[in-house]
């Protein structure tokens, strides 16, 4: 995708609200699954989207000094994908989907990092977050290999999901 054709305004805000929306679905998946390991996996999930968030807020406080960071309510960047839940889909539709959005995460920091040819430290922290993005895509892949594979993945059994 070419961000050159976005303000970087733009770009940002973009990347914080993706991050918010998948924090938001991985924290509301965690609450729905009994599963504790893949529980486990969606919260570890949802602290790393708010550490990617803070990047983005401190790039913006850096790039936009003094301005309030207001998310818009839809992205000014559209995305490939965009991550939906809805608590009656699948567990397995919702990976699928989540799979989905960190492609998507991957793609869009690495055409991020495009933009920063000139400042080698941002160019190299956003690769970083992309190649993030996709080792989230394959704890997802598996995750999703693992809820096809087993009709009762997440049913809960006694002393089996207690977790530590």
């Amino acid at each position: 995708m070419d961000l050159s054709k976005y303000s970087l305004k733009d770009v940002a805000l973009t990347a914080m609200k993706s991050e918010v929306e998948s924090r938001v679905v991985y924290e509301k998946l965690a609450d729905r699954v009994k599963n504790f390991m893949l529980k486990d996996r969606l919260k570890f999930l949802a602290d790393e989207e708010t550490k990617h968030y803070r990047f983005f807020e401190a790039f913006y406080g850096e790039e936009f000094p003094g301005e309030e960071i207001v998310l818009p309510d839809e992205n000014p960047v559209p995305l490939p994908s965009v991550l939906v839940y809805d608590e009656a889909m699948p567990i397995s539709e919702v990976i699928s989907g989540a799979m989905d959005a960190e492609l998507a995460a991957h793609g869009f920091n690495t055409d991020m990092a495009d933009l920063f040819a000139d400042r080698e430290e941002t160019r190299k922290m956003l690769l970083y977050i992309a190649k993030m993005e996709l080792g989230h895509y394959k704890l997802l892949e598996h995750e999703k290999e693992m809820a096809d594979e087993f009709e009762t993945y997440d049913v809960e059994w006694p002393m089996v999901h207690e977790g530590p």
